[in-house]
C-alpha cells in the first residue's frame, strides 16, 4: 500500500508544491510515517495550522510539503488552511481518489470516476485514457476521451462514431457494449444530439444509422430532415474515408432497403439526384435514365456531360465508370454521326475527309464497345447498343464505304494519292534518318488502323517531354499482314509466290519472319540493322537495350496483339480489349527505347480492319459461292490467283493496278461485304479496300530535353457578394483553358476554413478536366454545407481554399483561396 501511495503522490506533486492528505478513516498513519519522499517535507497537521501556514508560505515558499491530517477534513469555516488547500492540491486514498491521482486529475473529476467506475476498474483502459488526457480537459472532454478508449478511436466524436458504425456493419457490438457497461451510453447520445441533432425514443447505433442516411438524403433533395447539416458533413467524410469504405457500403445497402430508396427513386427526376451519392441505387437510377434519354434524344449534350462530370466525383463512380464512359462515348457517337454528311467526290476527297473527321466515328464506336464489354452490364445498355450497332453498320460503315467504293471502282492505279503509299514508307520516312547518319527505330503494330494511331498519338503527347506528329498512309492491296509487312521494308520489287502460302517476296527474298526481314534490312543499310519481336525487346535489360542501340543504325520492332486476337474466331469479340492492351504496351516500348538513348522513333502498321460487334446478317456476305474457284489463296476479304472468274460483287485488280509487281490477280468484295469461309470469324476482317482497312498511321516521335507538361488553371468566381448568409453556399469554379495533350487536368480539394485553419464545411475533391473550347462549359458549380462551428464565426472572415496534393505524398498545399465573411441573420435559425 505504501508503494502504491508513493506512486500516486508523484503526479500530484508534479502539479502542486503543497499537497493535503486527510486520512479520513485513520488507518494509514503507519503508511504516512514510512513514506520517504525525496525533496518533499512531511508535516502533520495537529492544531498547528497557523504555524504551518506561516512556514509553507513565508519561511519556505519554494519547498514542497505533504500536509497529513489524521481524520476528516475540518469544516470550511474551521479550516485555517482552506485558502491554501483550494489553491494547491489534495491527495485522497479512497479507490476513486487513487484513480484520479494516477491519472493526474483533480478532485473536480470525482463524479466522473464514481459514475463510470467500471471503466476505471481496468488498468488497460486507465492507461489508454492517461495517454490522451490534457491539463485543460473538462469533464465532457474526459468522458469523450473515455468513449474513444472504448471505441479504440481518436478522441473526436466523429471518429468514435465511425468506429462504432464499422463494428455495426459486421454485426458486432463489443465496443458499444463496453460503452454501455461503463455507463457512457447516455453521454454518447447526448453528444450525438448536440453535434448532429439526433434524438430518439429508442436510441441505438442502428437507429442513428437509419436517421443519418435518411436525413442526408432528404437534405440533399431540399426536404426537411431530422438531423442537422453537420450530419451531412459527417456522412460525406465517412464515406470518403478509405478505412471505413466497407462499412459505409454495407450500411448504405441496408438502409436503402429499410428506407425503400428504390421505390422513392422511381418518382425522381435524375436532375435532382446529380449530387447524391449515399446509395448505390442512385447511380443505377441515373445510368438507367441516361441510357433511355440518350436513346430517345431527350437530353442535351451539356446536361449529359454535366451529369457524368458530377458523378465522376461521387462515391460509386469507379464501380460504374465503364457504364458512364460507354454512355458518354455512345452519345457523342450519335451526335457526331448526326452532324456528318457522307459524300465523296474523289479518292483524295474521301481520304481527306476520313483522316480529318470520319475516323472519329470509328474511334467512338470502338470506345463505346470497349467500355460496354468491360462494364459487364451489357443488359443495361442493350437499347443504346442496339441503336449504336444499327447506326454504325447501316448509317456509317456501309454508307461511307459504298461511297468510297465508287472511287475504288474507278481506280486503275492504286497508291496514286496525296497521302504516302505504304510501299514508299522506307524511302519517305526512314531513309532520311540514315542519310543523315542518325539511328532510327521503327515500331510496327499489326492491324493498328488510323483511329487507333490517333489515340496513341494523343497518349504519347500526354507524356512529359514527348512530342509526336501523325500522318496517314495508304496500304497496299490486299490489306493483309504478309503484304503490308513486306511493303514497309526497303523494296524495289514486291511479288507474290506462286504457291498457296501467300508468301511475299521483296526483291526476290522471302519476307516472312524476323530473320528474313533482318536480312532484307541489313542488305539495305550495310549490315547494321535488325528485325525483332516486341516481346524479345521487353525482356532485355537496360544494358542490352543500350547495346542494341549502339550496334545498330536501324531496328524494326514487331508488335502483334490486335491482329492475333481478331483473326481467331474464338477471340475476335475481344479485339477492342486487345487495342487497349496494345496502346499501353506501345507506350512502354517507346519509353524503353528512349531510355536506351533512342531519339528517332516511328510507329506504323501493316493494315487496318473492319469490326462490327453484332452478329452479321446474310446481307453482309457476298452471295457468290467461292468454294469452286481455283484461287491460290482465299480469305474473308480477298482472293489471290490467276485467271479468276469475274464477279460483279468483286473489284478486280491486276498486280500492276494494285501497285505491285508480278502477274497475280486480286479480287476484293465491294464495300464491306465478306466472303463466306468455313471455320473463320466474320466480325473482324481485313484484306479489302474499305477506308478502315487501308488507312493506317505513321507517327513520328520526338523526345524533348525540358518538361513540356502543364496543368490547367482554376479560378474561383466570387460572384456579386463576398458574404455567406445561409447554411449552404454555392461557388462556381472556372477552368481557365481546355485540357489538351500538353495542358492536363488538375485535381483539387475544396473546403471553407476559419482563420484558425479549422474546416467549417464539407470538403470536395474536384477534377478539372474539361476539354471544351467554350468557356461556359468549363465552369463547375459546387455547393458547400457549413457545419455548426461556422455559427460561432458570425461577422468573421472565413476562407474558401483550393488545395493540391503533392505528388507521392499525403501533403496538400494551398493552390488558391478566396475570402468571405459569414453574415447570418438570427432569423436564419427559424424554419418559418
Amino acid at each position: 500500500m505504501m508503494t502504491k501511495i508513493a506512486e500516486a503522490l508523484k503526479p500530484v506533486f508534479k502539479k502542486h508544491r503543497i499537497v493535503f492528505w486527510y486520512d479520513a478513516k485513520k488507518e494509514l498513519r503507519s503508511d504516512y510515517e514510512k513514506l520517504d519522499l525525496p525533496d518533499i517535507e512531511k508535516v502533520e497537521l495537529n492544531n498547528n495550522e497557523f504555524r504551518v501556514k506561516h512556514r509553507i508560505l513565508r519561511e519556505e515558499p519554494d519547498k514542497k510539503f505533504l500536509l497529513y491530517h489524521e481524520g476528516e477534513a475540518p469544516a470550511d469555516l474551521d479550516n485555517w488552511l482552506l485558502d491554501v488547500q483550494l489553491a494547491y492540491g489534495e491527495f485522497r486514498t479512497d479507490q476513486s481518489a487513487i484513480w484520479l491521482n494516477e491519472l493526474g486529475l483533480g478532485i473536480e473529476f470525482t463524479d466522473v470516476v464514481n459514475e463510470h467506475a467500471v471503466f476505471f476498474n481496468a488498468a488497460k483502459r486507465r492507461e489508454g485514457l492517461k495517454k490522451i488526457l490534457a491539463s485543460d480537459d473538462t469533464q465532457n472532454a474526459v468522458r469523450t476521451k473515455m468513449l474513444a478508449v472504448c471505441a479504440a478511436s481518436d478522441p473526436r466524436i466523429d471518429n468514435i462514431l465511425e468506429n462504432l458504425l464499422s463494428e455495426s456493419a459486421v454485426k458486432k457490438d463489443d465496443k458499444f457494449k463496453l460503452i454501455e457497461n461503463c455507463t457512457l451510453d447516455s453521454f454518447l447520445w447526448n453528444r450525438l444530439e448536440i453535434t448532429y441533432g439526433y434524438t430518439s425514443d429508442s436510441p441505438g447505433i442502428k437507429d442513428f444509422t437509419i436517421q443519418l442516411f435518411k436525413s442526408c438524403y432528404d437534405m440533399s433533395l431540399g426536404e426537411d430532415s431530422k438531423l442537422n447539416p453537420d450530419a451531412l458533413v459527417f456522412l460525406k467524410r465517412w464515406k470518403d474515408s478509405v478505412r471505413h469504405q466497407s462499412a459505409f457500403e454495407t450500411l448504405s445497402k441496408e438502409c436503402a432497403d429499410i428506407l425503400a430508396i428504390e421505390k422513392d427513386l422511381q418518382k425522381r427526376d435524375i436532375s435532382s439526384l446529380e449530387e447524391i451519392d449515399y446509395f448505390e441505387l442512385v447511380d443505377r437510377k441515373i445510368i438507367s435514365d441516361l441510357v433511355k434519354q440518350v436513346v430517345d434524344r431527350t437530353i442535351t449534350a451539356g446536361n449529359r456531360e454535366s451529369m457524368i462530370r458530377q458523378r465522376k466525383i461521387g462515391y460509386w463512380y469507379k464501380q460504374y465508370e465503364d457504364l458512364y464512359q460507354a454512355i458518354d462515348h455512345g452519345a457523342r457517337f450519335i451526335r457526331l454521326l448526326e452532324e456528318t454528311e457522307i459524300n465523296i467526290e474523289s479518292m483524295g476527297d474521301g481520304l481527306s475527309k476520313y483522316t480529318n473527321y470520319w475516323y472519329l466515328i470509328d474511334q467512338l464506336y470502338r470506345q463505346y464497345v470497349f467500355h460496354t464489354k468491360r462494364s459487364g452490364q451489357v443488359s443495361v445498355l442493350k437499347a443504346l447498343s442496339d441503336k449504336i450497332e444499327n447506326l454504325y453498320s447501316n448509317n456509317y460503315l456501309l454508307t461511307v464505304n459504298n461511297e468510297w467504293q465508287k472511287q475504288v471502282d474507278q481506280c486503275e492505279a492504286w497508291g496514286k494519292t496525296d497521302i504516302v503509299f505504304q510501299r514508299h514508307f522506307f524511302q519517305r520516312n526512314v531513309s532520311s534518318f540514315l542519310r543523315d547518319k542518325k539511328k532510327v527505330f521503327v515500331i510496327i503494330s499489326d492491324a493498328m488502323r488510323f483511329e487507333i494511331g490517333d489515340e496513341l498519338h494523343s497518349r504519347i503527347r500526354q507524356e512529359d517531354r514527348f512530342d509526336a506528329e501523325i500522318s496517314p498512309m495508304l496500304t497496299t492491296l490486299p490489306s493483309f499482314t504478309q503484304l503490308g509487312m513486306a511493303s514497309l521494308l526497303p523494296n524495289k520489287e514486291i511479288t507474290f509466290s506462286d504457291n498457296h502460302s501467300t508468301t511475299v517476296l521483296v526483291d526476290g527474298k522471302r519476307s516472312q519472319g524476323t530473320e528474313n526481314r533482318s536480312k532484307i534490312l541489313q542488305d539495305a543499310v550495310s549490315g547494321a540493322a535488325k528485325a525483332m519481336r516486341a516481346e524479345d525487346l521487353m525482356e532485355m535489360n537496360k544494358t542490352e537495350c543500350r547495346e542494341l542501340f549502339r550496334d545498330h543504325d536501324l531496328v524494326y520492332v514487331y508488335h502483334n496483339q490486335i491482329d492475333a486476337t481478331g483473326d481467331k474466331k474464338e477471340s475476335e469479340g475481344r479485339v477492342f480489349d486487345a487495342v487497349e492492351d496494345t496502346l499501353e504496351a506501345l507506350i512502354k516500348i517507346i519509353k524503353k527505347l528512349v531510355a536506351a538513348n533512342a531519339t528517332n522513333l516511328l510507329v506504323t502498321s501493316d493494315h487496318g480492319f473492319i469490326y462490327q460487334d453484332r452478329v452479321l446478317e446474310d446481307s453482309d456476305f457476298l452471295g457468290a459461292d467461292i468454294t469452286g474457284i481455283d484461287a491460290l489463296h482465299k480469305d474473308r476479304r480477298f482472293l489471290l490467283g490467276k485467271g479468276l472468274p469475274q464477279n460483279t460483287g468483286m473489284k478486280s485488280f491486276t498486280a500492276k493496278e494494285a501497285g505491285i509487281e508480278g502477274d497475280m490477280e486480286i479480287q476484293i468484295p465491294k464495300s464491306i461485304n465478306r466472303l463466306r469461309l468455313k471455320g473463320s470469324g466474320s466480325r473482324f476482317v481485313h484484306g479489302g479496300a474499305s477506308l478502315q482497312e487501308v488507312v493506317i498511321p505513321v507517327i513520328k516521335i520526338h523526345k524533348k530535353r525540358q518538361s513540356d507538361i502543364s496543368k490547367v488553371g482554376v479560378n474561383i468566381l466570387s460572384g456579386s457578394t463576398s458574404f455567406i448568409t445561409t447554411g449552404q453556399f454555392s461557388v462556381t469554379f472556372y477552368q481557365t483553358q481546355p485540357v489538351t495533350d500538353k495542358v492536363q487536368a488538375r485535381s483539387l480539394r475544396a473546403g471553407i476554413y476559419s482563420k484558425d485553419n479549422e474546416l467549417v464545411s464539407d470538403s470536395h475533391n474536384l477534377n478539372f478536366e474539361f476539354a471544351s473550347d467554350n468557356p461556359r462549359e468549363r465552369e463547375l458549380k459546387i455547393r458547400f454545407v457549413l457545419t455548426k462551428k461556422a455559427d460561432d464565426l458570425n461577422e468573421q472572415e472565413v476562407y474558401l481554399r483550393l488545395e493540391e496534393q503533392e505528388s507521392g505524398t499525403t501533403y496538400f498545399k494551398e493552390y488558391k483561396s478566396a475570402r468571405y465573411v459569414i453574415r447570418r441573420s438570427f432569423t436564419s435559425d427559424f424554419d418559418f
